[in-house]
């Protein structure tokens, strides 16, 4: 082992992924795989799994049986009886991690799109900054997505977060983005449970908050990718409610 992999394993630092899954039968097993062979000692995944009927959350917890081997506990399912967005999911798991002492909370798909390599260099980056927040991100220098990506997505995407920006008055470039290092600190601040977003503006929900609550970002760059397996969950529900909750936060902390 090299130095650099000794460093990279923040050994003593307790780092819980949170993962929501939905349908997720195809990737969870691969997904599972990729972050727990990740170079961090003190790394738990927690499955959140809002009863999927193809079987999700019984793979989960079979795989929770074969990484929570000799007496190490490295993986995790929550079962969620309500699919009642993505947000909620997030919460439920998010507010598990901190109750179990977690130091450092990532939030990532369960689809392959964010890239799991990234998780060390994340963590390396709050660590050593002490910034509250580390945004995977694919609209700064370095960052980029998926050359399947049609072109529609691609502006739709790049006009959110535009929009978003603009309403809110954020320096982040990538505030809708999904991929996400937390420190604890930051998250109690924000109190979770007073959360609004159901669906994926959760996401700018969140960072709008840590910013207010004093809290600094980085944004670090990945590679977006295009799901290999199972369908997108976005809907034109959760596009139009992306579209409202910036004005509707901005109003409300004016």
């Amino acid at each position: 082992m090299t130095g650099r992999d000794n460093h990279d394993r923040h050994p003593g630092v307790p780092v819980t992924v949170v993962m929501p899954t939905y349908n997720e039968a195809a990737n969870v097993a691969r997904m599972a795989e990729l972050v727990l062979g990740l170079p961090i000692d003190g790394l738990h995944l927690k499955i959140v799994d809002d009863s999927s009927p193809d079987g999700t959350g019984r793979i989960a917890e079979e795989l929770a049986e074969k990484y929570n081997w000799d007496g190490r506990h490295r993986m995790s399912v929550l079962h969620r009886t309500e699919k009642d967005g993505l947000g909620r999911a997030y919460v439920a798991g998010m507010s598990a991690a901190l109750d179990e002492g977690a130091a450092y909370v990532v939030q990532m798909d369960a689809d392959g799109s964010h890239p799991a390599e990234a998780v060390p260099r994340m963590l390396g980056t709050a660590v050593a900054s002490g910034v509250g927040l580390v945004v995977g991100s694919r609209y700064v220098e370095g960052g980029s997505l998926d050359e399947d990506w049609g072109m529609h997505r691609v502006l739709l995407s790049r006009f959110a977060n535009r929009y978003a920006r603009a309403v809110l008055g954020t320096k982040i470039r990538d505030i809708t983005a999904g991929f996400n290092l937390w420190s604890a600190a930051t998250l109690r601040d924000i109190d979770l449970a007073t959360l609004d977003s159901a669906g994926y503006s959760f996401q700018v929900e969140l960072k709008y908050k840590a910013v207010r609550a004093g809290h600094s970002a980085v944004e670090i760059p990945i590679r977006f990718e295009e799901r290999t397996e199972g369908v997108s969950k976005m809907t034109l529900r959760t596009q139009l409610e992306s579209a409202v909750v910036p004005i509707r936060l901005r109003l409300k902390h004016r």
